[in-house]
């Protein structure tokens, strides 16, 4: 089965240690330039850890150098903590930077990025008496299901008449695209491509649920056999859709700051509205970091530095904002879209389209 990556991160959002400033390993890791980095980085993370928070560390990283020689795959994210016992591999479709991440929760923003610009979809390849349906995640092809029928393609002399052979061709090929259709709605959760030769895949289409028509994001006229440039122009052209999104959420956005509507812009502003689950969909620039710091007792996030939370007291750890923005942003169901549209920029780097006000 596929990765839900989605549920993966939300799960992932919701992990923290009150208790703790550095309690979870995140690790993205590039194994080709795996011995030089992890060796580096788990020597300075080792020398500045004191105490439990060191005896942790070096058990944790134990725990994540055994999953990494168990992993097959080129790029891997792995979190853990072997104070809470827990450990989470994840393979990933494309190369990612290196970082190791020591923190009271695991790292999710790259993970975040690459659900974003990875969507999965649905693929049917069919004519009028063959069909395979394809699940495509993280980049990963997966064959659910293949389909096929016994149509008659030639009228004998002698035999039917030939208007009661196409009504039999006809009934026998409407039956194949029930059966076909009954396969689809149990793969099918997300974005449907549909391809194949001639006329079939239009017919098809034409007699789907109004729900999976709703679904359908192409319609590609490929050869029944040619099932490898089929699944990489269907990347391609998903990728080109994801990009297409993302440049209508910051328009989306920008409409909505100018008639001072649904949306909030800007740290301070965008994190409130996070935190009080307002948010419908969050816009963040992809590779912009703000250095704040969040109270583990209050949970108060602000920009800058100190020492102590000046609300509570209470102990602080050092964070990226716009990590704690989207993490809050998973706890509450918002949808997520990464951009690198200079307008974001302008707008303070993280925006939103709100729910309500």
């Amino acid at each position: 089965m596929t990765t839900d990556l989605s549920e993966v991160i939300r799960e992932l959002s919701e992990v923290y240690d009150e208790n703790s400033q550095d309690t979870y390993v995140t690790l993205y890791l590039n194994k080709a330039t795996n011995g030089v980095f992890l060796q580096k980085r788990e020597q300075v993370c080792t020398a500045l850890l004191k105490g439990d928070e060191r005896k942790n560390f070096v058990h944790t990283m134990k725990e994540l150098r055994d999953l990494l020689k168990k992993n097959a795959a080129d790029y891997v994210a792995i979190f853990g903590s072997y104070k809470h016992n827990f450990f989470k591999t994840i393979s990933l479709p494309v190369a990612v930077n290196n970082s190791l991440v020591v923190d009271s929760s695991p790292y999710i923003r790259p993970l975040a990025r690459i659900h974003d610009e990875w969507e999965s979809f649905t693929l049917v390849l069919l004519d009028s008496h063959y069909a395979k349906i394809f699940s495509v995640s993280l980049g990963k092809v997966e064959h659910e299901k293949s389909l096929s029928s016994d149509i008659i393609n030639k009228h004998k002399k002698g035999g039917w008449s030939q208007a009661r052979f196409q009504r039999l061709r006809k009934g026998a090929i409407h039956a194949f695209f029930l059966e076909v259709e009954a396969a689809l709605e149990k793969a099918a959760e997300n974005q449907i491509v549909l391809a194949g030769p001639g006329q079939a895949k239009l017919e098809f289409r034409d007699m789907l649920s109004k729900q999976l028509v709703e679904r359908i994001v192409a319609i590609l006229d490929i050869s029944i056999d040619d099932e490898q440039q089929l699944l990489k122009e269907s990347i391609h052209l998903i990728s080109r859709g994801e990009k297409k999104k993302s440049r209508e959420a910051v328009q989306h956005l920008r409409e909505e700051v100018l008639k001072d509507g649904l949306a909030v812009y800007g740290m301070n502003e965008t994190l409130q509205m996070v935190k009080n689950g307002q948010v419908e969909l969050l816009v963040i620039e992809k590779d912009y970091k703000i250095a704040g710091w969040i109270c583990e007792t209050c949970q108060v996030v602000e920009a800058g530095k100190t020492t102590k939370c000046p609300f509570c007291g209470g102990t602080i750890s050092e964070v990226d904002v716009l990590e704690e923005i989207l993490e809050f942003a998973e706890r509450t169901g918002a949808d997520i879209e990464f951009t690198s549209d200079e307008e974001l920029a302008h707008l303070g780097h993280v925006g939103a389209i709100l729910r309500f006000k």
